[in-house]
Order: C-alpha cells, then sequence, then structure tokens
C-alpha cells in the first residue's frame, strides 16, 4: 500500500470549535491529549480517511476509524471540518463500507451530530 497522502489544508496544527487541539499529518492524526490514529488510506475525491487506532488510545484500541471530511466556504475562520463517521471498526474494509457522512448538512449529517469544525 502506496504512503497516503492528505490534501495540504488538512496537514498542521488545528483547533476545532469545541477547542480540541490537533496536529495531523500524512502518516498520524493526533487529537490531543491522548487519542492517536494512525493513518493508513486517504481518498481525496470521496473526502475520506481510513485510520488504525493507536493501541494506547483510551478506548477502541487498534480498531478502525473513517474520518469523512468536507471543505467550508464562508465559515471563517473554520477551513474544513470532520466526522468520525466509524471508530470502532473491526477491519479495514468494515471502516471503509460504513456509511459515509452526510455532508449536504453539515450540521446534522455526521450521525446525527455537527461535522466538527477546525481552524489552523
Amino acid at each position: 500500500m502506496d504512503q497516503p497522502i492528505l490534501p495540504e489544508m488538512l496537514n498542521g496544527n488545528f483547533s476545532d470549535d469545541y477547542d480540541i487541539q490537533y496536529t495531523i499529518n500524512d502518516t498520524v492524526w493526533l487529537q490531543y491529549p491522548n487519542t492517536k490514529y494512525h493513518i493508513l488510506f486517504v481518498d481525496t475525491n470521496a473526502q475520506y480517511i481510513l485510520a488504525k487506532n493507536d493501541i494506547n488510545n483510551p478506548t477502541d484500541k487498534a480498531l478502525y476509524t473513517r474520518i469523512d471530511f468536507m471543505y467550508f466556504q464562508k465559515m471563517s475562520p473554520y477551513t474544513w471540518g470532520y466526522c468520525l463517521s466509524v471508530f470502532n471498526a473491526h477491519s479495514l474494509e468494515e471502516a471503509r463500507e460504513k456509511a459515509a457522512a452526510d455532508r449536504s448538512n453539515p450540521r446534522t449529517g455526521c450521525n446525527g451530530y455537527p461535522f466538527s469544525r477546525m481552524k489552523k
């Protein structure tokens, strides 16, 4: 499997609209203080990431996560958002096949909840 490459906008240090801090790059998604996802696959067209949960995470250790993302316009300072569509799949294939988030309604499109909005 090739090394995943995130869109440039998703690389860096961020905070969301709940004041949670993140560091994200092509290999890891860190959600402070102690949650880590190892990025295994990125689909830039369908806008999702597949990752393996770190063995030291507080919950769902060593399971798989699908992170759907979308870009925002006219929501400055927030430029994009994400949804943990599934965070406890037992295989990469199960995470991939879970229903995608509903990007047509970012306020409820994440399993009934809003997308977390991200800013640098």
